[in-house]
Order: C-alpha cells, then sequence, then structure tokens
C-alpha cells in the first residue's frame, strides 16, 4: 500500500475500533484524514469505511474543528473586506417536506444591504431534496456554472453569493458517489454546516436538528475560532424557523451561549408551515411573498425579523418585525413598479 493509504488506515482504526477501544482523533489528525480524503489519496473501500465508522461513532468536537480546517484549506474563499456578513450553513442534501424561505431572506437582506453568503451543491444524498442553487435559478437568479471571481464579483456589487460545490469546491466533491453507496448523512454533512467559505468578520447561522449536534457545534466552532454563532433548530434541519411551534435558537457570542425561544403567536404569527408540492409551486408562492402576498408571507416576515434581532441590527424583536414589514413592503413596491415599467 502507499503511504498515505497506510497512514489513513491508521487514522481509520482509531474511529472504527469498536466502543471500548476506539480513541478518536486529534484534532490534526482529523485535519490530516480529511486532507486525505479531499485531495484524492484515499480509495473508495477506505473512504466509505471512515465515513461510516465516524457516523456511527459521532465525530466529537474536536475533530470536527480538525476537518473544519481542512475544508478552509481546500474550500473556496470569499471576502467581505470592512463589513460583516451573514454565512448560512444549511443540509445540502436539501428540502422536501416544507416549503424553503432562505432564499427570500437573502434577497431581501441583501436588498437592504446586507452581505449574505451562502454555499451547497446539487441534489445530494440521502434526501435528494431541492436546493439551493435550484430554487434561485427558479427566481431567475444562476448560480451554477459561474467562476469564483464571477460570485465574488456578485457578493461586491449585489451584497450576495452563493458557492456551488461542483463548480468551487471540486474536491469535496469526490466523495459524493460513496456518500451516496454508505446511504446515510456522514459526518462531513454535519461540517458542511459549520464551514463556509467566507472569511472575515461574520454571523454564521447553522441549522440543527438533534440538541447534540448543536451542542457538538457550539464546542467545535469555539475550538476553530468562530465567536459569532446563532444555530437554529429549523425546519429539516435548515434555518428556518417554524411558524406552528416555538422556535429554538441560541446565540453564542465569545464562548457565552443565550437560549433564546421565540414563540410566533406571541407576535401574531398564526400561520401553517406551507408544504412542498414541487418547484413550480414553490415558485408561484416565492415570488407572491416578495410582493406582499401569499401563504410563504407570515414566515419570510418572522424569519427575516429574527434574523435582524439576532445579527444585532435591533434591540428587540419588535423593532425587528416593524423593519421586517417595512423592507417586504418596500420590496412588494419597487417589483410592482418595475412590471409596471416593462
Amino acid at each position: 500500500m502507499a503511504s498515505d493509504a497506510l497512514r489513513f488506515r491508521e487514522l481509520l482504526a482509531k474511529v472504527g475500533s469498536g466502543e471500548h477501544t476506539s480513541t478518536g482523533l486529534s484534532r490534526i489528525e482529523a485535519r490530516e484524514a480529511m486532507d486525505l480524503m479531499l485531495e484524492g489519496e484515499v480509495g473508495e473501500a477506505q473512504l466509505g469505511a471512515f465515513l461510516i465508522a465516524h457516523r456511527i461513532r459521532r465525530p466529537s468536537p474536536i475533530e470536527l474543528s480538525g476537518m473544519l480546517d481542512s475544508y478552509r484549506t481546500h474550500g473556496p474563499v470569499l471576502r467581505t473586506p470592512g463589513r460583516r456578513a451573514l454565512c448560512f450553513g444549511v443540509p445540502y442534501d436539501g428540502r422536501s417536506r416544507t416549503a424553503p424561505l432562505l432564499p427570500l431572506l437573502a434577497l431581501l437582506l441583501a436588498a437592504n444591504g446586507q452581505p449574505v453568503v451562502l454555499h451547497g451543491g446539487s441534489p445530494m444524498p440521502v434526501k435528494y431534496g431541492i436546493t439551493l442553487a435550484e430554487l434561485f435559478a427558479a427566481l431567475g437568479i444562476e448560480w451554477r456554472g459561474l467562476s469564483l471571481l464571477e460570485v465574488q464579483g456578485r457578493l461586491d456589487r449585489h451584497d450576495l453569493a452563493l458557492t456551488h460545490q461542483p463548480e468551487h469546491f471540486a474536491a469535496a466533491e469526490r466523495l459524493l458517489p460513496v456518500r451516496d453507496e454508505i446511504g446515510k448523512r456522514p459526518p462531513v454533512a454535519s461540517l458542511e454546516l459549520l464551514w463556509t467559505p467566507h472569511q472575515g468578520q461574520h454571523l454564521l447561522i447553522s441549522g440543527f436538528v438533534h440538541p447534540p449536534t448543536e451542542t457538538r457545534a457550539w464546542e467545535a466552532l469555539a475550538a476553530a475560532g468562530e465567536t459569532d454563532l446563532y444555530t437554529v433548530k429549523g425546519l429539516e434541519g435548515s434555518t428556518d424557523l417554524p411558524t406552528t411551534r416555538a422556535g429554538i435558537t441560541a446565540r453564542v457570542r465569545h464562548g457565552q451561549v443565550e437560549r433564546v425561544i421565540l414563540h410566533p403567536r406571541d407576535h401574531g404569527i398564526t400561520s401553517d408551515e406551507v408544504p412542498w408540492l414541487d418547484l413550480t409551486t414553490w415558485t408561484h408562492q416565492a415570488r407572491a411573498a416578495l410582493v406582499g402576498e401569499g401563504p410563504l408571507l407570515d414566515a419570510v416576515r418572522w424569519n427575516l425579523a429574527a434574523i435582524l434581532w439576532q445579527s444585532g441590527s435591533f434591540e428587540h424583536l419588535e423593532g425587528a418585525l416593524e423593519q421586517a414589514g417595512a423592507l417586504l413592503k418596500a420590496h412588494a413596491g419597487e417589483a410592482r413598479r418595475a412590471t409596471l415599467a416593462a
């Protein structure tokens, strides 16, 4: 065996030796393992064994930090010099049960002069749900096929960017066939919620499903130097707050965690979650929300307000809700004027 394969076998033994003999990896070792996977130095058998063993064992926070170090080195980089960005981490395997809100929130925030950085990929196992790139394309904004320089240019001019893994992170795309074959979300799926292509000052907004995932995220990101974090128990693991129940979130500033429970009914939000039906239906719903109408409107206003509040734009949620309504009204007016002009 080649030296890299032998070394990876040693690292694999540490995570796959069973409950009593597995020692886990140090941060440096986890980075080394991720480097070898991204650089294509690992065979499919070893790669699959590592990903499924690590999923069963669950990566420790320090292992996630090491893997995050590797992603930061190998992945694309975007910057907003002198400006604080909002960076969102949501599952790459998309949505299949509820209508996504993030593309609409990103457009409204960017239109208000707030830099927003997203990242995603093509339809991915295990869910193969609808992706951010597909949703944006349905609204007439295509991110696929662009160079990273073009994406940075859009961020500079329009305060919005989405890196697309097939074009901008080929090393990570190399893991996709094995991810499909193992049939379960591997630790890399957790990593995608924590990593952002943005370098510089930012608020990282990360979705999660299970409380242990959130706790590991806090610890891993603290070790990796992320001091400004907002975690959301969102719909299908996204950052979209529900409207039919309390939203469980947490704000982390310099290692201090503040649990924030958001009750939509206390603020007049009583609408049901909008189910995902198909892309055509969602496109009509999304366009309606952007002109102040339709079933997604309340959820967009609620989520936009929460982001404005937690990002520090407003001291109280009530003021953020008023501003969210004003931004939606202003955007609706601009959209109607543009329609009349056309």
